[in-house]
Order: structure tokens, then C-alpha cells, then sequence
């Protein structure tokens, strides 16, 4: 699923994060994402799209697309896609005073090796990320490698996992597209009891629309 708007001449620059005053070598976060509790989110904000646990920005750079579970009809992920690159965003429950990435980025190198890939380690602006290299099976039955950059993101109770492709997996940039929308994402973790590694559920909004085919 994918849904949007488009913008207008009466558009605002909606390319600003909010203010801060944190020490961005000390803390990942000082420029986003946002946990709900960190910024002011006004009713009939149009800037962001409400999925429950995440608030995504929507801007005319960007698709906004849903993964969803054909089986319970769940959605399970978000996707932001440009033309250079996307992201997949994926929002999990973490303890009050704990990190759960560590053992999330064993898990997935796991995953990866076992399909025949590579995952190895590297540094970058959140922390130790997951550099990973795939075969795909491409439309016109064709195999292909696929590189990914997978980063987490720790916030309060919650872990934010990014997986960036194309542009910003292999080449990314501090005002790329796709690494700015990412900044503006919201994480609204909610009050509910979530066991910490579960995933934060996503709901569908009502202006979502089936996506067209990929060409």
C-alpha cells in the first residue's frame, strides 16, 4: 500500500527537525528520530502520516508505502521510497534501561548467513551498524546482488530498525533525502505492556491506497 499528498506553491519548508540544544556527539538522537514524548504533535498534522507506533513524514520527494501480511493483513513495516533509495522502518518494544540491538544485529547476521549472505559490522552515526550483501531473485528471473545498510536506532523503551537500500545503503548522505525523512520519523511507544523484542503494532490509515505494480 502507498498513499501521499501533493505539494502545493502554500507548502511550508517541512525539511526542519525540532530544536535542540542535545550534544550530537553524545547523543545519536540529537536531531531525530523523535520519541512522542520529545516533541509537540498538534491534531491534523499533515506533515506526518499516523500509522500507531510511527508517525512518518509525507512530503512530495518521497512514497510513503506499507508492507503488509497477506495472511492476517497486518502491517508489519513502512517503507519510504525516492528515487535513489528507500528505507524500511520496523518498530520494536525495548526494556526501560536496556538496549536490545546488540542481540537483534546477531540475530539478523544469522539470518543472513543462512541465506547464503554476508553481514559484517560497521560504525556510523547512530552506532555499530550491519553492512549486508544478499542474492535476489529479480522479475525477469535473473539473480542479483542486493546491498542493504541496516541501523538501529535506540530510544526510550523502543529500538527503531533501518534498513536502508540503494543511495543511502551504499553511498549515504547527512541531507540525503531519505536520511532526513528518517530523522522526522516519530516512535510512539505507547503505555501498553510489550515484551521488549516484539514488534510495535502499525495500523492502516484511512487515505492508504493499493500501491500500482513496480514497473
Amino acid at each position: 500500500m502507498r498513499f501521499g499528498r501533493k505539494r502545493t506553491d502554500d507548502d511550508p519548508d517541512r525539511s526542519e527537525s525540532p530544536e535542540t540544544t542535545a550534544d550530537e556527539s553524545s547523543d545519536p538522537r540529537a536531531r531525530g528520530p523523535w520519541d512522542s514524548s520529545e516533541i509537540t504533535l498538534e491534531e491534523g498534522d499533515e506533515t506526518r502520516v499516523d500509522l500507531g507506533s510511527l508517525l512518518v513524514p509525507v512530503n512530495h520527494e518521497l512514497d510513503v508505502q506499507l508492507q503488509v501480511d497477506e495472511a492476517s493483513g497486518e502491517v508489519i513495516a513502512v517503507v519510504l521510497a525516492g528515487e535513489t533509495g528507500a528505507a524500511e522502518l520496523r518498530a520494536f518494544a525495548a526494556p526501560r534501561n536496556g538496549d536490545i540491538w546488540e542481540g537483534v544485529r546477531a540475530s539478523m547476521a544469522a539470518e543472513v548467513a543462512q541465506l547464503g549472505g554476508t553481514a559484517s559490522e560497521s560504525e556510523g552515526p547512530y552506532g555499530t551498524e550491519l553492512q549486508v550483501s544478499v542474492v535476489v531473485e529479480l522479475e525477469d528471473g535473473t539473480r542479483a546482488e542486493q546491498p542493504s545498510r541496516v541501523v538501529g536506532i535506540a530510544g526510550p523503551r523502543w529500538l527503531l530498525r533501518v534498513t536502508m537500500f540503494g543511495r543511502p545503503a551504499l553511498q549515504p548522505l547527512e541531507d540525503g533525502d531519505v536520511e532526513t525523512a528518517v530523522r522526522d520519523v516519530v516512535v510512539v511507544r505507547g503505555g501498553t505492556p510489550v515484551p521488549p523484542g516484539d514488534a510495535l503494532p502499525l495500523t492502516m490509515p484511512p487515505q492508504a491506497r493499493p500501491a500500482a505494480p513496480p514497473a
